[in-house]
């Protein structure tokens, strides 16, 4: 699967991006915030999650966010799907490249991903979960139209080897079509 949006190209990661993955996805800033990868994020290691992504099925939906001018500048990471670790719940997970924060690419891939999820798919809901220390991935979930259900729980966090309190959040199909009639509701007014 292949998305396009303004900035954007999301594809599935080959084989040949497993040193711009392990380089990207490696960094120690980034890795703390992630739940399962190992750490040190190595290119074998990489390789590895190349190979489950692709083995994954077809449930699971995971890409790789790159920059349009330049399909090699690997920006992040964005996927959905069962999760095991989850309870078997339908969740979204991304992560951004350092040289990436602050620039909205969360936001972008993620409205173009959830635009699959509950058009293409028509998933009922989403879930996701952040680290309590990491305030700005919450954020980012609230721009898409995900709502924080004020549970808490806690995760074994592999990267940082110690569990980690999480904040729940949750999107249904049906708030995210009321979030999008309003944004296009929005923009036609800005536009007249």
């Amino acid at each position: 699967m292949f998305i396009v949006t303004e900035r954007l190209l999301l594809r599935p990661l080959w084989p040949e991006d497993a040193d711009v993955l392990s380089a990207r996805m490696g960094d120690a800033d980034v890795l703390r915030n992630l739940g399962t990868p190992p750490s040190p994020f190595t290119v074998a290691r990489a390789m590895e999650k190349i190979a489950a992504d692709l083995a994954s099925g077809p449930d699971m939906v995971s890409l790789g966010i790159f920059d349009r001018r330049s399909v090699r500048e690997l920006a992040g990471g964005i996927a959905f799907g069962p999760r095991p670790d989850r309870g078997g719940d339908i969740a979204l997970s991304y992560w951004i490249a350092r040289d990436w924060w602050g620039q909205r690419i969360a936001v972008e891939a993620g409205q173009a991903v959830l635009e699959h999820a509950f058009l293409g798919r028509r998933l009922p809901q989403l879930k996701a979960r952040v680290y309590t220390d990491n305030p700005k991935s919450g954020r980012v979930l609230q721009s898409l139209g995900f709502t924080d259900t004020g549970r808490l729980s806690t995760q074994h966090c592999v990267p940082r080897g110690e569990s980690v309190e999480c904040r729940e959040f949750v999107l249904s199909r049906e708030a995210w079509e009321d979030g999008r009639a309003l944004r296009r509701a929005d923009a036609a007014r800005h536009a007249a």
